[in-house]
């Protein structure tokens, strides 16, 4: 009996539409796989916390330990930020008049006199109307039962989202209960003459991804302070919000920075005109901020632990924008962090090698 072959063609072939349909599949089932990365996510952040619990206690009590200490400080958080942020809201919902005025007597104006062009004049009281011809326009329920389904299958979609919003601290739990033994079986599966390379490469990133996380978070919430103190010592009435918003966008080098300081000047205008005094004063608090961040925050709170230069820190922002969208832009660090330990062991392979040392050379540049 002769050995029956496969033909390479139809057998690579059959790789690729393998291939093919595994990625069809994992984008037709990303919003399955979504929580489950999530749930993955927030397991490798609470582990180290979980793993020193678990020393002295059984590692489920340390889990549910875990969850109510971040369940109460959550509830602590919002039943001090709730009251404070809807009355930093209400003052900005009754700057809405004077948003308006401003327009009508400064923008349309300034294009009357300019341009030649006409803007229209925007009221108050003309908010609802503008709102129902908008959703006449855009929208076009031709009666109220289309309208009805329409908010029917939002609120369907929502609840579905919701679900899986909450199957995610059941899948970090069950993540967090089996961690090490996960962490064991796949060392379990690296081949022998790797392993070692494998698991100190993996350390290497583990420890350079989370002392990166620690120290981001913690810069975020004492920039977001120092921001709010300085507008709310200034007398800026959206001080504390603005400020907040600033801290927490800081994840993405800048975007705090610009979305904090653009906010806080227009809402300088709006409260106290076109005083120089309040203005310079609002400029001085982000520079403040930027050289706290700068100077002392990110040396003694980050210091090294990405080994990307600021060029490359912008370049990777901007790719993961370009990528990902807003998610890229939040995981370009952290990824880049990543690569930039993968490239350092790579590149001390490629010294190592007999192709760099010339003692031999690829086929393609052999004469």
């Amino acid at each position: 009996m002769t050995k029956q072959s496969i033909d390479p063609f139809f057998r690579r072939l059959f790789i690729v539409a393998v291939l093919i349909i595994a990625v069809v599949l994992l984008y037709l089932m990303m919003p399955v796989i979504l929580p489950f990365i999530f749930a993955f996510v927030l397991a490798y952040l609470f582990n180290p916390l979980v793993k020193r619990l678990s020393k002295y206690i059984k590692r489920w009590i340390a889990i549910i330990i875990v969850y109510a200490t971040i369940t109460l400080g959550m509830v602590l958080l919002l039943w001090w930020l709730i009251p404070t942020l809807l009355h930093q809201l209400q003052a900005a919902w009754e700057y809405l008049p004077k948003v308006l005025n401003w327009y009508n007597q400064v923008v349309r104006g300034w294009f009357v006199a300019n341009a030649n062009i006409r803007l229209p004049i925007l009221e108050t009281k003309g908010f609802s109307e503008t709102l129902v011809e908008y959703l006449q326009t855009h929208y076009k329920f031709s009666d109220a039962s289309s309208m009805m389904s329409q908010v029917l299958a939002s609120s369907m979609s929502f609840i579905n989202n919701a679900g899986l919003i909450v199957l995610v601290p059941i899948l970090t739990f069950y993540f967090l209960f089996n961690w090490d033994k996960r962490i064991q079986m796949w060392k379990t599966a690296i081949p022998g003459p790797y392993c070692e390379k494998v698991i100190g490469i993996a350390q290497e990133c583990d420890r350079a991804l989370m002392a990166f996380i620690k120290g981001q978070l913690l810069v975020m919430v004492l920039l977001g302070a120092i921001y709010a103190v300085q507008l709310q010592l200034i007398g800026l009435e959206l001080g504390l919000i603005i400020g907040m918003v600033a801290g927490i966008a800081s994840f993405v080098p800048y975007l705090g920075f610009g979305i904090g300081f653009i906010a806080a000047i227009i809402a300088c205008l709006f409260q106290f005109g076109l005083d120089w005094t309040y203005l310079s004063l609002i400029v001085g608090a982000f520079l403040i901020g930027q050289a706290a961040e700068g100077y002392i925050l990110q040396p003694l709170l980050l210091g090294d632990k990405i080994g990307l230069s600021p060029l490359w820190v912008i370049f990777a922002v901007l790719a993961g924008a370009s990528l990902l969208g807003f998610v890229g832009m939040l995981i370009a660090l952290p990824v880049s962090a990543v690569l930039n330990v993968l490239f350092r062991h790579l590149y001390a392979y490629y010294l190592s090698t007999d192709f760099y040392k010339g003692r031999k050379q690829l086929v393609l540049f052999k004469k």
